[in-house]
C-alpha cells in the first residue's frame, strides 16, 4: 500500500510488509496510523509518519476485504470472506473479539458513533 499527497501527487510513503495485495486501507482518526486489509488474511497497523509496521492482526482464515478504526481510535474492526468480524485493541494489536453467524463473506465493518 501507498500514501500519496493528494495535491502533488507524490508518493510519501510506501507500507511493504502484506504478503497479497491490499483490499483496503484507511487512517486513524487522528491520521497517525494506517489500518491496511490483505488477500493474505492479514490485517496491518502501520505509523502514518515513518511506514513501519506496529501490529499484525493475524487470525482470520480467509481474505480481508475490509478494516476500520473505532471513533475514538483504540479499536480496530476486520471483515473477512471467512463469514467474520473481528474486533482488536489498535494500540496493542490484541484480539479481542470474534463475531460470528454469517452465512457469507463480509464485505464491510463499521463502528456506531456515539
Amino acid at each position: 500500500a501507498q500514501i500519496w499527497h493528494v495535491e502533488t501527487g507524490k508518493c510519501l510513503r510506501t507500507l511493504r510488509g502484506h504478503q497479497n495485495s491490499v483490499h483496503f486501507a484507511v487512517f486513524s482518526p487522528d491520521g497517525q496510523r494506517v489500518i491496511t486489509a490483505s488477500q493474505d488474511n492479514d490485517a496491518k497497523i502501520w505509523s502514518a509518519e515513518s511506514g513501519e509496521c506496529l501490529h499484525t492482526l493475524r487470525g482470520h482464515t480467509e481474505a480481508l476485504r475490509v478494516a476500520a478504526f473505532s471513533p475514538e481510535g483504540r479499536l480496530a474492526i476486520t471483515a473477512s470472506d471467512d463469514h467474520t468480524a473481528r474486533v482488536w485493541c489498535a494500540e496493542t494489536g490484541e484480539h479481542l473479539r470474534t463475531l460470528t453467524g454469517h452465512e457469507d463473506a463480509l464485505l464491510s465493518a463499521e463502528f456506531l458513533l456515539h
